[in-house]
């Protein structure tokens, strides 16, 4: 118990301290984590820690977000992305296991053993990379939705893969694993669940697996949740729902199918539930804890011994594989017609070797396909790989981004004519409303955003528009922002708004911003850097919500009307009195000023808006 605690309290600090580090430095939270379970590497080691058992323990972090993944899409959204499911993932593992196998053939390698080394560093890392996407808000991004159309084949692709490698065995390897299992003695006490069944049996097997993980999602999880709810315990309702998502991993490994598509399989399946957002909030925080330590663990894991050993060769090979499947990354998202910087994003992305590669180097192993020696070797270069991706990222953000939005700023490459004085951050639902009634009107504007597609979309109609982060000064720049009368941010982040709304109006202070506001707590922090001009984004449609409610109890359209502009009017005039009360980074139910002052202002205000809501009740309509 003792030493489980003691562990645990290891990771936990090692977390605590470099993940704030490493976000504040801009590296982002899986390069500080990496470096934590480096740092502690010695202790773990005096310690006697078994790394590979915890790392296998702390997978079931890439399961959980592949559950969560899921959960975000549903079957017409997947069957959407199935020609880059197909094309860009299925071309990309052939391409690159290809491209690995020459230059092992080059260099004097077995064909065999090239072409199992080229399917294992095939695979990419899909904890780091949705990860990092995520945190940088590259995920809806043209290059994230096809890095995660390839990180999503990738794991469809390791079940042939399992099946596949086996048949690489070198006669001279098994002849050598025979001899040593039997200088063991022959103790393996692994059984294969599937071991003795016929070809045909297991094919069965496996569907039979699949048709559980999505029936079992379709009938059985709304019943089990709805009983669940009953006893309303939030603790059981998370235990419920890591009961269900284990279940499937377990079921998925007896198999031998891949836990981690398994699981996505499960989240697909309940993406339409009306328990999907339940599920999504009750395993967020454990898969969180879980990839954090994950990610510990494979920094923990670096054999440094044989690093420094050999530290040129293995940096060599670790480079080479990032350059081989860059480049050939490149080429794919050129042929899909990937534009500008998210091509970049998407051979960068996915220039390394995966956390599945852990699994399928020990399976060549124990198949008598690689040599324990080459495993080794490819062990460190699979964790090095990963532990270069943020810098990777870090390329992308500071050198090719940068490039893109100021010599390729438009989606058609041509340049913002001098009279286009209004800009409009962000193209969604609200940035495309805006454009469309500004258009109307006769008034034209440059619409920035991070989907090329929609864009391209918006450019058939006649809109000008930008590709990329309106958030970046060169981009700004580029657009016309010098010479803007009016920016419209429309983004639907609201850190991004914030971040916006801070730079334009210390650096553009004569310039009109309309900002999107996700809540109070978030117009109050764009109050405190400048912004005068503040939209609630739901703001408007509750009260047109708040007048047919007041229709409904029996008032005329016009006491309707006129108890929600008297209400409209007390509301934005306590949202202005109350205003200096907000701290910066502090919620406003924890900041006791704010508080004072709001209920000292309801306390002097509200016995006067009731007087006049009374009197408008009671008039007679005209």
């Amino acid at each position: 118990m003792t030493d489980a605690l003691l562990l645990t309290f290891i990771f936990l600090v090692a977390g605590v301290i470099s993940v704030p580090i490493a976000s504040r430095l801009g590296l982002g939270s899986v390069l500080g984590y990496l470096l934590a379970g480096i740092i502690i590497s010695p202790l773990l080691t005096i310690l006697d820690v078994d790394i590979n058992s915890l790392q296998h323990f702390a997978e079931l972090g890439v399961v959980l977000m592949l559950f969560l993944v899921g959960l975000e899409l549903n079957p017409k959204k997947l069957w959407a992305l199935k020609s880059k499911l197909i094309g860009l993932g299925g071309g990309q593992v052939i391409l690159t296991a290809a491209f690995v196998m020459g230059l092992g053939i080059l260099f004097d390698q077995e064909w065999r053993t090239s072409l199992a080394v080229g399917l294992v560093l095939a695979l990419s890392s899909t904890a780091i990379v949705i990860q990092t996407l995520t945190e940088k808000g590259l995920m809806k991004s043209d290059g994230g939705q096809s890095s995660f159309a390839v990180l999503l084949a990738q794991d469809i692709v390791v079940i042939p893969m399992l099946a596949f490698i086996p048949l690489l065995a070198a006669p001279e390897l098994i002849d050598a694993l025979n001899h040593s299992a039997v200088e063991a003695g022959s103790h393996s006490e692994t059984v294969s669940f599937l071991s003795g069944l016929e070809s045909w049996q297991v094919t069965l097997v496996t569907i039979g697996a699949v048709a559980i993980v999505v029936l079992g999602g379709s009938f059985l999880t709304t019943p089990i949740f709805r009983y669940i709810a009953v006893a309303q315990l939030r603790e059981l309702f998370t235990a419920t729902a890591l009961m269900f998502v284990i279940g499937t991993t377990l079921l998925m490994s007896f198999v031998g199918l891949s836990p981690a598509l398994g699981t996505f399989l499960a989240g697909v399946v309940l993406a339409n539930s009306p328990y999907r957002h339940e599920l999504e909030s009750d395993i967020a925080p454990f898969k969180g804890l879980l990839l954090g330590l994950f990610f510990m663990t494979v920094g923990a894991g670096i054999n440094f011994a044989l690093l420094f050993s050999d530290f040129l060769f293995i940096v060599g090979l670790t480079v080479a594989l990032i350059l081989v499947k860059a480049f050939t990354l490149l080429l794919l998202g050129r042929i899909f017609n990937i534009r500008g910087s998210n091509r970049w994003l998407f051979a960068l992305s996915l220039a390394q070797a995966g956390e599945f590669g852990f699994v399928l180097l020990s399976f060549t192993v124990s198949n008598a396909v690689l040599s324990q020696e080459v495993a080794d070797v490819l062990l460190l270069v699979v964790a090095l790989s990963m532990l270069l991706t943020p810098l990777l990222f870090i390329l992308y953000d500071r050198v090719v981004a940068p490039r893109f939005a100021a010599d390729q700023p438009s989606s058609n490459f041509d340049d913002v004519p001098d009279d286009n004085k209004i800009i409009i951050a962000g193209s969604g639902r609200v940035g495309t409303t805006i454009d469309h009634i500004l258009r109307l009107a006769n008034f034209n504007s440059t619409v920035i955003d991070f989907n090329v597609k929609r864009l391209m979309a918006l450019e058939r109609f006649g809109v000008k528009n930008y590709f990329g982060d309106a958030t970046r000064p060169d981009l700004l720049h580029a657009a016309g922002i010098d010479e803007a009368s009016l920016l419209i941010i429309a983004i639907d982040d609201p850190e991004q708004i914030t971040k916006l709304v801070k730079y334009v109006t210390e650096n553009y202070p004569d310039l009109h911003v309309i900002a999107r506001a996700f809540d109070n707590n978030h117009v109050y922090d764009l109050w405190s850097y400048g912004c005068r001009d503040i939209i609630r984004e739901n703001y408007d449609s509750s009260l047109r919500m708040g007048r047919s409610a007041f229709q409904a109890l029996g008032f005329s359209d016009k006491k309707a009307e006129k108890m929600i502009e008297v209400f409209n009017e007390h509301d934005k005039i306590a949202m202005v009195d109350v205003a200096d009360a907000h701290q910066l980074g502090v919620p406003s139910h924890e900041n006791e000023i704010f508080i004072k002052r709001v209920r000292k202002y309801l306390e002097e205000k509200n016995p006067q808006l009731k007087v006049k809501m009374k009197k408008i009740q009671e008039d007679a309509d005209e």
